[in-house]
């Protein structure tokens, strides 16, 4: 089990984790500030990332896909998402949380440069796009090939919105 937790910053808590697995096995951690003494110093709106493909079976973006890529650019989120589909091991686990659209803090942070919503996030499973031409949907076949199922998704009290995606070989 190799687990990577993204925009670690100081905080190493696991807050989310699959049924039966509440402690980090094999951590990498990553974040852009040498101070926070990560494992790999990397930029995330640089791509690719510095792993190998199928290198985790989990990935933890804990409030940080926010501060990532801009609101509107479809071609650096496919690209984002194409990473963390090439380095999550088949089945693999996505854990990410990021503030709610409604939140005073989806665009009350001066750093935040994007809102993710559950809405977005249909567009990275292949099922969704049964529907292009019957919604007014955008159709991104040419560009994304990866397929994420959502299995978990909730906005907490604090207007948080969390939410699992499983890798679909």
């Amino acid at each position: 089990m190799s687990e990577l937790l993204i925009g670690c910053g100081h905080n190493r808590e696991k807050v989310m984790w699959a049924v039966g697995k509440p402690h980090w096995e094999d951590l990498t951690t990553l974040d852009i500030n040498p101070e926070v003494n990560p494992d790999v110093l990397h930029d995330l709106d640089i791509l690719p990332y510095p792993f190998k493909d199928e290198s985790f079976d989990e990935i933890h973006a804990l409030e940080v896909l926010e501060h990532t890529g801009r609101q509107g650019d479809w071609r650096f989120f496919f690209g984002q998402w194409s990473e963390f589909y090439r380095i999550l091991k088949p089945d693999g686990l996505f854990f990410g949380s990021v503030p709610h659209y409604s939140s005073e803090w989806a665009w009350g942070d001066p750093s935040h440069t994007r809102v993710i919503s559950l809405q977005q996030l249909s567009f990275l499973g292949q099922r969704f796009y049964e529907q292009i031409g019957k919604t007014a949907a955008s159709d991104f076949r040419h560009c994304w090939k990866g397929n994420f199922e959502i299995v978990h998704a909730n906005i907490n009290s604090d207007r948080c919105q969390e939410f699992v995606l499983q890798k679909v070989a």
